[in-house]
């Protein structure tokens, strides 16, 4: 009985003991479970994830190099830079730049936690190379930027440290250029841009800004090149450029700037005063241009209409085409229409036998440059230029319009309405530039269609209204300089009083036969109250031949006077608006801005902005002072004008730790100082 219960004892002793190994090992298995858990929810917020850890918000940092960054007596040209994690590299063909330029093109790339560059050229004795990588370089993540960053190392004894800075600037408009290379040369020849690579260059950015890292104390020159074929130097004369004889000596100095510490995105914490060492010069402005392609080859003949066909080529030449006909009589078989370039040419054809007829042929003289680079007459044998549409098409459309109209008139005959027995004969249909309401100053233009035969001045009537009565006015009416088929109407328009303008019928007669219909528009010239005058009164230059143009919001001019020799100028009949203005030094007179030229040692012409927008009401007149070289030229453009926008700079991902920190209910002093312990109290409370 005895041994019975110790059996008994035992055997319940057994089963709770392996109760108890059940719940250990049930225990276990579940810290396990939760530490592969807290593991796995780390990870994910180390990562980013906003389910409760802090965000990296910290860019990557730089662990070391081979060789060592600022390293001298450089040999080797395979650079590795290392990083305490895995980083991206941002358009490196685009964003890095290494200077002296490399005639052949560097292998950039990224490994993992490394960047690696391979430089292909011959390393030059004794110089400083740099490699600039700008903020291409952020984590692989979250993306933060490491911010702008110069790798240097020298071949030889000392690191060469000055600075060159400025901007680029188109030379027409002051528009910054992005992504144009900057240079520098020590040979004060003209001739070393177009025969020598640059020393050492710089690419701009959104603003047009550039800096040009690792100069050498010396004197240089500064050159700006949009480099077609990569051989860094000026060969083409579609290569935007820009030079200057103005030489520079670089050089420093210690400076003062302001540092701005931001609590968040709109409280400053602080405002430090932080030394520095300034590099002199960083405001050399270069006025970009591109040359006049002067290279002249015909394009293409184009027979959209088959009244008249037109020869397109890249440059114009006063020696115009010489047409000999092959299946057709050339001897005055056309009417010349050149543009003002004098580069697209249209040949009217004065017989409605040619019109009709689908290919001429013939033999087509004309200037064109050679391979060295002279122009020399160049014919082309048994050209055709065939219609586009072809008669026996444009016969059958023609057709089928009759018989559209035939059957038209007898449906309205069927209805007994009015209808017309004989097939309407097409018209001449000008486009009458003739506004209802117009200013003062206006230019009436009357556009043809195609060449007139006759013109009768006899058949248009202008009237104006004084006390209620119509009386004849005055007026001159004639072809438009340079031009074909536009004609302007000019008359002492006075403010307030009413016109009315009146062409009869027959007016004008092309060289087919077509007929104009009459024509009447009543116009009314606005009042002197609903006009500003603006009044400019320049200085700060001594050039004459000075234009200014008045400028809408897409700078488009609005209008446009010489200044007087006092220095003023003033623009009257102003409608209210918003308005820019520019100020262009018009060296030949011609009313239009000029492009330079570097062989010719010329520079484009000179243009400066006003600074500011301005704002013109009617009946108060305005009067403006402006010292058109007061502000530098890349200060001068009104931003709302400046159509190439700044690069947005790349910033980490501030303030996120701090709005997750405040979610939770705790302090956020930086990363890390929070710890998981931290949260779980908070929780637990």
């Amino acid at each position: 009985m005895k041994n019975e219960k110790i059996a008994s004892a035992l055997k319940q002793k057994g089963t709770k003991k392996s109760e108890m190994n059940k719940m250990r090992w049930l225990l276990y298995v579940a810290a396990c479970f939760m530490l592969h858990a807290s593991f796995f929810i780390s990870s994910c917020a180390r990562m980013g994830s906003p389910d409760g850890g802090w965000f990296d918000d910290d860019p990557p940092r730089i662990l070391g190099s081979t060789p060592a960054d600022q390293a001298t007596n450089v040999t080797e040209k395979k650079i590795t830079i290392y990083f305490d994690e895995f980083i991206k590299l941002e358009n490196a063909s685009q964003n890095v730049i290494v200077s002296p330029p490399q005639l052949e093109v560097p292998e950039i790339k990224t490994q993992g936690k490394k960047i690696i560059v391979s430089l292909v050229d011959t390393l030059k004795p004794n110089t400083t190379y740099t490699i600039d990588f700008g903020d291409a370089i952020s984590d692989n993540n979250e993306g933060n930027p490491l911010g702008s960053y110069t790798f240097t190392f020298s071949t030889g004894e000392q690191i060469d440290t000055f600075e060159v800075a400025g901007y680029v600037l188109s030379a027409d408009k002051l528009e910054p250029i992005q992504g144009i290379s900057v240079g520098l040369y020590d040979d004060m020849a003209d001739s070393a841009f177009t025969t020598k690579p640059l020393m050492r260059i710089a690419r701009t950015d959104g603003d047009g800004h550039f800096v040009i890292k690792g100069v050498a104390p010396g004197e240089y020159r500064v050159y700006a090149l949009q480099d077609a074929d990569g051989d860094f130097r000026f060969t083409q004369k579609s290569e935007m450029i820009a030079f200057s004889h103005e030489t520079f000596k670089p050089s420093c100095g210690p400076d003062i700037r302001q540092d701005t510490i931001w609590r968040d995105s709109l409280h400053i914490d602080n405002i430090l005063r932080v030394p520095y060492t300034h590099f002199y010069p960083d405001d050399v402005v270069m006025l970009a241009f591109q040359e006049v392609q002067t290279t002249r080859n015909l394009l293409k003949i184009e027979r959209q209409q088959p009244d008249r066909f037109t020869m397109f080529f890249t440059y114009g030449n006063e020696q115009l085409p010489v047409i000999r006909g092959l299946n057709f009589v050339s001897d005055s078989a056309f009417i010349v229409e050149a543009n003002e370039k004098k580069d697209t040419i249209t040949y009217w054809l004065r017989d409605t036998t040619l019109v009709n007829q689908d290919t001429l042929r013939m033999d087509l003289t004309y200037l064109m440059t050679d391979t060295l680079g002279q122009l020399v007459e160049h014919t082309d044998s048994a050209t055709e230029v065939l219609a586009k549409v072809p008669y026996e098409k444009r016969m059958k459309e023609q057709q089928k319009a009759i018989e559209e109209w035939t059957k038209q008139q007898e449906k309205l005959k069927k209805n007994e309405e009015p209808y017309d027995s004989i097939y309407p004969v097409k018209a001449l249909e000008p486009k009458y530039d003739a506004p209802s309401a117009m200013d003062p100053q206006r230019v009436i233009r009357i556009e043809m269609p195609t060449p007139l035969a006759s013109l009768d001045t006899a058949a248009i009537h202008l009237y104006s209204q004084i006390d209620s009565l119509w009386y004849r006015t005055p007026y001159e009416f004639g072809r438009k300089d340079s031009t074909l088929r536009t004609y302007e109407l000019r008359a002492d328009w006075q403010p307030g009083r009413e016109y009315s303008l009146e062409i009869d019928s027959a007016a004008f007669v092309d060289i087919y036969g077509l007929v104009s219909n009459e024509f009447k528009q009543g116009i009314k010239v606005k009042s002197l109250d609903e006009y500003t005058t603006l009044t400019f009164r320049l200085s700060g230059i001594q050039d004459t031949g000075i234009v200014v143009r008045l400028l809408d919001k897409s700078e488009g001019i609005v209008k446009q006077e010489r200044v007087a020799p006092n220095g003023s100028v003033t623009f009257r009949y102003v409608n209210p608006g918003v308005y820019y203005a520019c100020a262009l030094v018009d060296r030949n007179g011609n009313g239009i801005w000029d492009t330079g030229l570097y062989e010719a040692d010329q520079q484009p012409e000179d243009v400066y902005y006003y600074h500011r927008s301005i704002e013109c009401k009617a009946k108060v007149d305005i009067t403006l002072q402006w010292n058109v070289t007061e502000r530098k030229r890349f200060r001068q453009k009104p931003g709302e004008l400046v159509k190439q926008k700044a690069n947005t700079a790349k910033k980490k991902q501030m303030n996120r730790n701090v709005e997750r920190a405040k979610q939770l209910g705790i302090e956020y002093v930086k990363k890390n100082a929070v710890t998981v312990k931290d949260i779980e109290n908070k929780n637990n409370k």
